[in-house]
């Protein structure tokens, strides 16, 4: 299947370049590289919805180029953060990333949470975490915008917004370009693009690219290495200008990415062979892991993610006269996930889950801007916003493997073999441990014959219908000095429901549930539950046991949908005002507020066949305060500048576990402080510099986590590299090393203190769940030939190998045995492109 999919699309590829190819013999081709003028790269952005220069813009900006991308080899979003102060993007999987801005993370894949910090394409939000992480080609620029910026992004951006500027059909010229890499682990890309004029007012644009890597964590159980990569993404682009007036772009995306499953590993338990009880690895997030899929769960799926995103985008502007312009933006978008992984870290087949996530999501915008070069410009528009989305969470569990852990005689770090854990004799005295006496002899010899493998599932659903009403305005108070404020009210119609339920009765789940039982009846129910095949037996009045799950109880009817609708409406404003010293140099400050909408955190219930439980959770808010500096130094060679901020929270919301699941909850007050600052230098005409730093001091301020910092949040993070030219062999060598490094992050919010974990099924005693600082060196050279449009080139990422995780805690956490997932060791390759 990989040969097959890796032919199509250099197949594909080959019909971009033949196409532009023919094209091309009719017209002479541009220049092989860009004339250096000694300056550094000077951007124009939209981040205040007009062109403007980022000098001007009176906020924590970075903007990078998709040339820039290119030289600095950044295809996702978690390469990207590295050269951004201020924000994190953590890739667990394509499925579940992190999206980190300021200490703030968004990740949850709850179909009822917001997002707190917005990814945007084309100004479309794509934030629902699930459908979020798109592959990064053929992009003209990206702008990343710190702080509060619900105004001028819509009512994800609390904490800030990634807006991904794609290259559009252009009528100016023919292009295309061709490119390839191979590497170890059986790395191999393949892209390509053509951009075709087909008359003066209509074009068309193509770009693809396909990935595969090969996974670097051995899986001992057989199949492929987990923690591949196999993404695949497509783009057709169409623009047309039938008047001067009239800009109109068409933009269609889809990608699917199939990679195998996650590498969980525990920090308790090695990889064994099962029927044996021999050790079969060590606990080393980085070494072998011993990971399955269960017993034909999910129809007998593999481990691994089959995800799919397509969405289609119409970008409109109208231009009345050279002061006003009607903007409208009409997208529509899906997404289809599911990911199955193992979610105990090792090789007992105990527990395996999956994640089904969907959604699909309509918006409308209608802007209008007025600037006639005078004393005030504004915009004002009106959006609509139609999301329905759910997350069903299946889950399987083998009830023996299960009673062993929970009552402590699973032996580490090596289990006992499946001989000894499914043996009715040694079961039936865990089930009287666990009991505590109350079953015993026949009763506990019962129970311990029926315990097996169970499945169960719980889902929750959002819906949300949103209208937003906002303005933006700008007054030039001097030639120097102007102030920018703007307001937005939003307005929602929102849904929450849940539902759970149970292939048949938990066994163990209803031994369980009767310890918390009056002695009278907990007797009862642990004699039925010892009755042959209690586990399907259907529930009647001769046998009034009900339908106990373990992780989560059966809604009323075993899987009814339990809803609740609620209303929620807030303003979010911005004050700013910026001076310019020079030309060149401007200061600015501002005062924002951000709000995160009201929630209803839903949840399975309590005791089986009940409704579902919700719990609402209030809004959300934050006061930001920040003040900045932008400098353009040295006849353009010197870009330098920095902010500072302070951001005070109510309600902050949160995640804590409630034995298997994770609700949302008020955390109370909480704030962070810090700076953020980056430069460029044109050292020379063959060397250009860069670097940046961030530091970032969130912490609680209130409650159980009052001192705790906020998850996937390093204090500081720095980011060093150069670009170095040499001019030999005809042609033009350059050589990119960068260095990032970040000190130490939690990977939850708890910061894995023992006694902020009394809900978790089991108690995890150890606090071992962070990363220690590190830092990771990236090495690309690359020749250039000054008689071609070919270039060639090699690359190295994390070129020290040094060993460090990406997450820890995960699933496995609320049953006292975290999990490890190990980052990306070394990997080394070569490039190759061709353009016109």
């Amino acid at each position: 299947m990989r040969v097959f999919r890796t032919t199509l699309l250099m197949t594909a590829v080959s019909g971009l370049a033949l196409c532009a190819g023919a094209a091309h013999a009719a017209e002479p081709g541009a220049p092989a590289a860009e004339p250096v003028d000694g300056q550094v790269e000077e951007l124009i952005v939209t981040a205040q919805k007009r062109e403007q220069k980022a000098l001007d813009v009176p906020i924590a900006l970075t903007a990078y180029s998709g040339a820039m991308l290119e030289r600095l080899g950044v295809q996702e979003f978690d390469k990207l953060s590295a050269f951004v102060p201020g924000f994190q993007v953590q890739n667990q999987s394509p499925n579940n990333p992190g999206f980190v801005m300021r200490g703030i993370t968004s990740d949850s894949g709850e179909a009822t949470v917001e997002p707190r910090v917005s990814v945007f394409q084309d100004g479309v939000s794509i934030s629902k975490s699930r459908g979020s992480y798109v592959e990064l080609f053929d992009v003209q620029r990206i702008e990343v915008a710190k702080g509060p910026q619900s105004t001028l992004f819509g009512r994800g951006a609390m904490i800030g917004a990634v807006n991904i500027i794609q290259n559009k059909a252009d009528l100016k010229a023919l292009d295309w370009r061709v490119g390839a890499e191979l590497g170890d682990h059986g790395y191999g890309l393949f892209e390509g693009m053509a951009n075709v004029p087909l008359s003066d007012t209509f074009a068309l644009r193509l770009a693809g690219r396909y990935k595969e890597r090969d996974g670097a964590i051995e899986n001992v159980l057989g199949g492929p290495n987990l923690g591949s990569t196999d993404t695949g993404a497509l783009r057709l682009s169409a623009h047309w200008s039938p008047t001067a007036r009239l800009d109109a772009d068409l933009i269609l995306n889809y990608e699917a990415d199939h990679p195998t499953g996650t590498a969980f590993k525990s920090n308790s338990y090695n990889p064994t062979n099962i029927a044996t009880g021999q050790a079969l690895g060590d606990r080393d997030p980085n070494s072998p892991a011993g990971l399955s899929s269960g017993y034909g769960f999910e129809g007998g799926a593999p481990l691994g993610l089959k995800r799919f995103v397509q969405g289609a985008t119409a970008l409109v502007d109208y231009r009345f006269n050279d002061a006003w312009t009607l903007s409208s933006i009409t997208a529509a978008r899906h997404f289809a996930s599911d990911e199955v992984f193992d979610p105990d870290g090792f090789s007992l087949p105990m527990f395996v889950f999956a994640e089904d996530a969907r959604g699909r999501q309509y918006s409308q915008e209608l802007r209008l801007n007025y600037d006639n070069g005078g004393k005030v410009s504004w915009f004002g528009g009106v959006s609509y916003f139609d999301e329905e989305a759910r997350t069903r969470v299946p889950l399987q569990f083998d009830e023996r493997y299960a009673l062993a852990l929970l009552t402590g005689q699973l032996t580490k770090p090596n289990p006992q073999p499946t001989a000894v854990l499914t043996n009715t004799t040694f079961l039936s005295a865990l089930v009287t441990g666990l009991t505590g006496g109350a079953a015993t002899g026949a009763v506990a010899q019962g129970i311990a014959s029926n315990l097996g493998v169970h499945t169960e599932q719980f889902t929750n659903y959002g819906a949300t219908k949103s209208w937003d009403v906002y303005g933006d305005a700008t007054w030039h108070v001097t030639d120097r000095f102007e102030l920018s404020a703007g307001l937005r009210y939003t307005n929602d119609d929102k849904s929450s429901g849940v539902a759970s339920q149970v292939s048949q009765r938990s066994i163990l789940g209803g031994t369980i549930g009767a310890l918390s039982q009056a002695p009278a009846t907990r007797q009862a129910i642990l004699g039925a539950l010892a009755v042959p095949g209690a586990a399907n037996i259907p529930t009647s009045a001769a046998y009034p046991v009900p339908m106990f799950g373990l992780f989560a109880q059966p809604t009323t009817g075993n899987g009814q949908v339990s809803t609740q609708d609620f209303t929620d409406d807030g303003l979010t404003w911005r004050l700013v005002g910026r001076y310019a010293v020079t030309p060149d140099a401007s200061l600015y400050a501002s005062y924002a507020r951000g709000r995160r909408p009201k929630v209803l955190s839903s949840a399975a219930p309590s005791a089986p066949m009940s409704p579902g439980k919700f719990t609402p959770v209030a809004a959300e808010t934050v006061d930001s305060y920040e003040a900045g500096a932008k400098s353009r130094l040295l006849d353009g060679r010197l870009n330098v500048e920095g902010a500072v901020y302070f951001y005070s929270y109510d309600n902050f919301q949160t995640n804590v576990r409630e034995g298997a699941q994770i609700i949302t909850t008020n955390a109370g007050k909480a704030e962070s402080y810090g700076f953020e600052g980056q430069a460029t230098w044109q050292a020379a005409s063959f060397a250009e510099v860069f670097a940046t730093y961030g530091y970032n001091h969130g912490r609680f301020k209130a409650g159980i986590r009052d001192g705790n910092r906020f998850r996937l949040s390093p204090d500081h993070k720095v980011s060093l590299g150069a670009s170095l030219h040499a001019d030999l062999l005809n042609g033009r060598f350059t050589f990119t090393p960068i260095y990032a490094w970040q000190s130490k992050p939690f990977f939850d919010d708890d910061n894995d203190i023992p006694a902020l974990q009394q809900h978790n099924l089991l108690p995890d005693l150890v606090q071992d769940e962070f990363q220690n600082s590190y830092g990771l060196l990236d090495l690309r050279l690359e020749y250039q030939p000054s008689f071609a449009r070919w270039k060639v080139g090699a690359f190295v990422t994390n070129a020290t190998d040094e060993k460090y995780i990406k997450d820890a805690g995960n699933t496995g956490d609320s049953f006292g045995i975290p999990t490890f997932i190990a980052g990306n060791p070394r990997y080394y390759g070569v490039t190759f492109s061709l353009r016109r």
